[in-house]
This record gives structure tokens, C-alpha cells and sequence, in this order.
């Protein structure tokens, strides 16, 4: 008598044994990149890319050239750092390659958000329709009224506001922002001063949760900390529940319209409250971190802060720069600044590192610009670096590491667009917003908010760093690869309201 009980057991054994092998024995195809499993079964090189991204993959791109697969926690990852090959990965005509599922999973993992059909065309519809021109106009105009009063208080100008106040300028860019940001596009109560007060422990919140955050996307958070991120998501969203939504005024527009989408879709409030969540933090995860790169490198270079604060007496006027009970100036001077925009343009090609990945379907030849053809396999996800492979690059940026605030002027102060790399032109000399279907859709937003604040801080306000000699700081490791970078410490700074006339 045969026993199967036995007999099932050893061939469900024997199976999944050989599904383990099938990718801890996987070899390269022909035309297939260099493959790097690294030592570790399954986990490849997770702990190295973890540890510091922009370390390994320069260590990776040494060793096996421009297109790689390494793998990562039993997933494979292609990563292409020839910037004269985006092209293809970009614009995937094809549609072999895909960012929307991959966003997906991430989203419902990070914020609770489960998306909807049709959802990520609608946030781009939304974000054109609001973000853009007179919409972008009108949220400028309540974005300048949020800084004023987070900067200045409810009472505007006092004469403490124009006492020395010190602080750490990474805390203090990013809690303006973030709490500047948060009140324009979710609205205020009849109490400004407890409005703000909300926003002051909603930002302390953030903090421990943007703290968290790029080991909780790797998942190598410890139990306690795994407990912690749970409350955090729940506080959020209960603090920005359509519920509470209802007890404000002044909700943005561009909020307004996705949450209305949501409705007509059948989404339950709950996840309404999660979306919002999402939306929060899409929108001043980055502002606040870049706008402190911009400030300190402003006051580490004085030419670059007396040459913006130059062309913003020329641009605004004397008149404009006066010193009222609120801070103010014309937002359509914003479109007038290149030196500023320079500046910033240059800040982000500093401090952005964002990771652009796509989800191979089925397999596909990926062609180089060399002529070079290179088979990708269903499943594996095609990874772009343009931090490394573009803003870091000496033959598009020469000298890259420095700080040039006039990089993106040309001799006639128009803005400069044409860049090189091999002789060849380059469309994507930057890429800090991300590009083709995974391109930011707040960026003009998002752009706006920090010109507005550091044109605020140079014009209104007299800066110091406490130590002038004092370094830029290094990047936090852990940073790499999620949108904007963070520093590894803070810098002290102090900064006064400049004296009425």
C-alpha cells in the first residue's frame, strides 16, 4: 500500500526546492547585461545597495560598465547609466515597460492607499489643470499668505520678529514649508492660531515618519518601529479625513478636484483619508530638504546670494521690498528671475537623487545609443540613477560636485538648455522631477513653494550661518534614491526680520 501522504509531501518539498533554485541558479542568457547575484542567496547585494546606494552602484558601474543586473532581495534590477539611452526606457513606446503597477504596490504599502482605474491619469489631469497658469497663480497668492503667517505669526511683524533667532536650518526650512504647504492646500479653521499649533505637532509627526521611511520601504524596520509606523499612518489619517476636511475653509482647488474624482468612483471616505495622506506627502516630502541645500549654498557662497538679491531689487523694486506687517511682493515677478531659477536649478542637480524603475513585461530588447542591443527579461525591473549617471557626470556638468549658482545662465542671462555629453547633445542634462510617465506631476507646485520661500528669506531677512566656516554637510546615505537628499546633521544658522525703514 502506497502511502501519498508521504510520497505529496516529499514532491511539494522537491517542487518548491527547485522554485527556490530556478533564481538563486540563474545565469545570463546571450545578450543579456552582466549579471551580479552577489554572495548571498536571495538577498544578492540588498544590504550593500541599502547601506549606500550611490556607493555601490558607482562600485557596480566600474566593474561591469553602463547596463547591469544586480540582485536585490530576490528581485532583479537592470540598471542603465548611459544617459543617451533614456530614450527608449522614457518613452517606451512599446509599452513594455511599466510605472504605474509598481507605483501601485508602493503606495498601498507606504500610505494604506489602495488606487483606483484610472486614478494616476486623473492626479496629471488634476495637477495641469491647477498647477498650472491661473491655477498655479491663485495658490501661489495663498502659499505667500501661509509663509507670512507661519514666519510671522498671527499678529504679523512684532518687535521680537526683528530680534537674532537661532535655529538649525534644515529643521527650520523644512518646518516652514511643510507647515506652509500643508495649510494652503488643506484649508484653515477660524482659529489661525490654533491652526498653526495643529500644524507645528502635524510636522513633528511627519518627521518621525519621514525618519522611517526609506527602512520601511525596504522593510527592515525592528517590531517596535513596524507598531510605531502603524500609529503614525492612522494619526494621518485621521488628521486628514474628508471628516475634518469638512470643518475648514479654503481647501485647494487641486485637492478638491481628486478627492471629487474619488467620490464619483465610489471610493469609501476611508481610503479618501489615506489618498490625502499620499498627497501630503507627495507634495512637501522634498520641498522643505531642497530649499535648506539652496540656503546653504547660498550662504556658503556670497557672490551667488548677492547676485539673487540684486536681481530681485531689480525685478521687484525697491518699493516692492519694503517692510510691511505681512510679508508680500508680485507673484508674476517670479516668472522674471534666471538667476533664481538658476539657482535652483542647481540646487536640485545637488540634491535630488530620485530612482526611476519600470516593470519589464515580457521580454524586450532594450537598443543603446552605441547600437549595442540588450535582452531584458519579463519581470526584472529596468532601473535609471540620474544622479550618478547625469547630474554627477563631468562631461555634461564639469565640475560636478561644486556649487555653480550661474551652471544653467547663458552670457546673455537667458536660461541655458544646450548640454553635451560626448559631443552629442542631451535632452535630459537633469532629471530631479523624474521623466516620462513618472514625472512629477506637482513640480510647478512644488517649484513655486520654494522660490516663494527663498526669495522671502533673501529679501526680508538678514542670514547668517553661526560657524561661516563651517562644511556642507554630507548626504545621509539612507537618502539615495528617494527624491530629494537629506544632510547627516544640521547646520546652526540665525536670521532676523530686516529693520522697517
Amino acid at each position: 500500500m502506497v502511502l501519498w501522504g508521504p510520497v505529496l509531501g516529499v514532491l511539494l518539498v522537491a517542487i518548491m526546492g527547485y522554485l527556490y533554485l530556478l533564481g538563486l541558479l540563474r545565469q545570463r542568457r546571450p545578450q543579456e547585461p552582466p549579471l551580479d547575484k552577489g554572495s548571498i542567496p536571495w538577498l544578492g547585494h540588498a544590504m550593500s545597495f541599502r547601506k549606500n546606494m550611490f556607493e555601490f552602484l558607482k562600485h557596480m558601474r566600474a566593474k561591469h560598465g553602463d547596463v547591469f543586473t544586480v540582485q536585490l532581495g530576490g528581485q532583479y534590477f537592470t540598471f542603465v547609466m548611459d544617459p543617451l539611452s533614456f530614450g527608449p526606457i522614457l518613452k517606451d513606446a512599446q509599452r513594455k515597460l511599466d510605472f504605474v503597477k509598481y507605483a501601485e504596490k508602493l503606495v498601498l504599502k507606504v500610505f494604506g492607499y489602495h488606487s483606483v482605474q484610472g486614478d494616476h491619469r486623473m492626479i496629471h489631469s488634476a495637477s495641469t489643470k491647477h498647477l498650472m497658469g491661473d491655477g498655479l497663480e491663485d495658490l501661489n497668492k495663498v502659499m505667500l499668505d501661509s509663509l507670512s503667517l507661519v514666519i510671522l505669526g498671527p499678529t504679523g511683524r512684532s518687535p521680537d520678529t526683528s530680534c537674532w533667532h537661532e535655529d538649525g536650518l534644515f529643521h527650520f526650512c523644512y518646518n516652514v514649508l511643510f507647515k506652509a504647504g500643508y495649510l494652503s492646500l488643506f484649508g484653515y479653521t477660524k482659529d489661525k492660531e490654533q491652526d498653526l499649533l495643529q500644524a507645528e505637532e502635524l510636522f513633528a509627526q511627519f518627521r518621525k515618519f519621514d525618519r522611517l521611511f526609506p527602512r520601511f520601504v525596504y522593510s527592515l524596520l525592528g517590531p517596535r518601529e513596524w507598531l510605531e509606523v502603524g500609529r503614525l499612518q492612522r494619526l494621518f489619517h485621521k488628521t486628514l479625513s474628508v471628516k475634518h476636511n469638512l470643518e475648514k475653509d479654503g481647501m485647494s482647488n487641486w485637492i478638491s478636484y481628486m478627492l471629487q474624482f474619488l467620490r464619483e468612483q465610489g471610493v469609501a471616505p476611508a481610503m479618501q483619508d489615506k489618498f490625502n495622506f499620499m498627497m501630503l506627502w507627495a507634495s512637501q516630502g522634498n520641498t522643505g530638504p531642497t530649499s535648506f541645500w539652496a540656503l546653504l549654498f547660498l550662504l556658503k557662497h556670497p557672490e551667488a546670494l548677492q547676485a539673487v538679491r540684486e536681481e530681485a531689487v531689480q525685478v521687484l523694486g525697491e518699493a516692492g521690498l519694503e517692510a510691511r506687517q505681512s510679508l508680500n511682493f508680485e507673484i508674476s515677478a517670479m516668472h522674471r528671475t534666471p538667476v533664481l531659477d538658476s539657482v535652483m536649478e542647481e540646487t536640485l542637480r545637488l540634491g535630488a537623487a530620485p530612482t526611476l524603475l519600470r516593470v519589464v513585461h515580457g521580454d524586450h530588447i532594450l537598443k543603446m545609443a552605441n547600437g549595442q542591443e540588450y535582452l531584458l527579461r519579463n519581470g526584472d525591473i529596468v532601473a535609471l540613477f540620474p544622479y550618478l549617471s547625469v547630474h554627477m557626470d563631468p562631461d555634461i556638468h564639469p565640475e560636478p560636485t561644486a556649487f555653480k549658482y550661474d551652471r544653467f545662465l547663458n552670457p546673455n542671462g537667458s536660461r541655458k538648455v544646450d548640454f553635451y555629453k560626448a559631443g552629442k547633445k542631451i535632452h535630459h542634462y537633469t532629471m530631479p522631477w523624474g521623466s516620462g510617465v513618472s514625472i512629477c506631476p506637482g513640480r510647478f507646485m512644488a517649484l513655486s513653494e520654494m522660490k516663494l520661500f527663498v526669495l522671502l528669506m533673501v529679501t526680508h531677512f538678514d542670514l547668517e550661518l553661526m560657524d561661516p566656516d563651517t562644511p556642507v554637510p554630507p548626504v545621509d546615505p539612507q537618502r539615495w534614491g528617494f527624491g530629494t537628499t537629506q544632510p547627516s546633521h544640521d547646520v546652526r544658522f540665525r536670521y532676523r526680520l530686516r529693520p522697517t525703514v
